[in-house]
Parts: C-alpha cells; sequence; structure tokens
C-alpha cells in the first residue's frame, strides 16, 4: 500500500466518525437541566437555614412506614406547609400534599396510589412563628 492509500483510508474513517458524532448529538434526548437553577442559588441561603433550624430546634418528623400508609409525626404542632413525595427516576410520578392548621401533629398518606420504590420525601411547614425544610430518602414496600 502506497502514502496516498494510506491517508484517503484515514480521512475517510475520520470523515466517518466525525459524520458518525453528529448523528449521535443531534438524536441523543434533550438535557433536563433545572432552568430556575440561578433562582434556586439566590434563594440557597434561605433554604440552608430552614434546614438547619431543624436540628437546632430538634423538630426533625418521625416517618413511619407500614403496608397502608405513610405516618408522618411532627414534634410540634404544625400551622401550615407541605408534603411532597419525590421520585428520583420518574417525575410524573410526584405528589404534593398539603398541610394546613387541621392537621395537627401528625399526617397520614395512604399508599394505594403509590408505586412501591425509592422516594425522596420533601418537608416544608411552618411551626410557631418559624419556617422548616426537611429532606428525606424512602423505601415504600
Amino acid at each position: 500500500m502506497n502514502w496516498g492509500n494510506g491517508i484517503f483510508w484515514a480521512m475517510t474513517v475520520f470523515v466517518l466518525f466525525i459524520v458518525g458524532m453528529c448523528y449521535f448529538m443531534f438524536t441523543a434526548p434533550n438535557d433536563e437541566y433545572d432552568h430556575q437553577y440561578y433562582e434556586k442559588g439566590l434563594a440557597f441561603d434561605q433554604d440552608y437555614n430552614r434546614e438547619t433550624a431543624v436540628y437546632k430546634d430538634k423538630a426533625v418528623p418521625v416517618i413511619t412506614v407500614d403496608r397502608e400508609a405513610l405516618t408522618l409525626t411532627f414534634s410540634q404542632q404544625v400551622s401550615g406547609g407541605s408534603v411532597s413525595l419525590v421520585r428520583p427516576n420518574d417525575a410524573t410520578m410526584d405528589r404534593s400534599f398539603v398541610l394546613g392548621n387541621a392537621s395537627g401533629d401528625e399526617l397520614s398518606i395512604p399508599l394505594k396510589s403509590i408505586a412501591k420504590g425509592k422516594w425522596q420525601v420533601v418537608f416544608d411547614w411552618q411551626a410557631g412563628k418559624k419556617s422548616y425544610l426537611y429532606q428525606k430518602s424512602v423505601y415504600l414496600k
């Protein structure tokens, strides 16, 4: 084989590589990046203070899982907020529950319509005049 054939085949392989990479790039799914990234960054200090207040005030909610329900027990009377069940691998399955004045210090979530597997439980609540934020991973069987 002479130099001309070698250069031709090297260039052909290189061009096929570039065409293959272009095809791969255009057929890959869109990145699911967070469009609120900068806004969440600006509010990070507030969220961090709410998360640390949970431990300072010893207000960590107790999570009890059984076959029929997910029971959440708070150490103080809840005056408002929400509890979100977030599925890490499928955002369409996420659920949110409102905590109101009538909720008291315990909330029971029936598990009939909730899929089994790993969930992230996100608590965002107010008790007294303080606001709290807490996250915990649970596995529903």
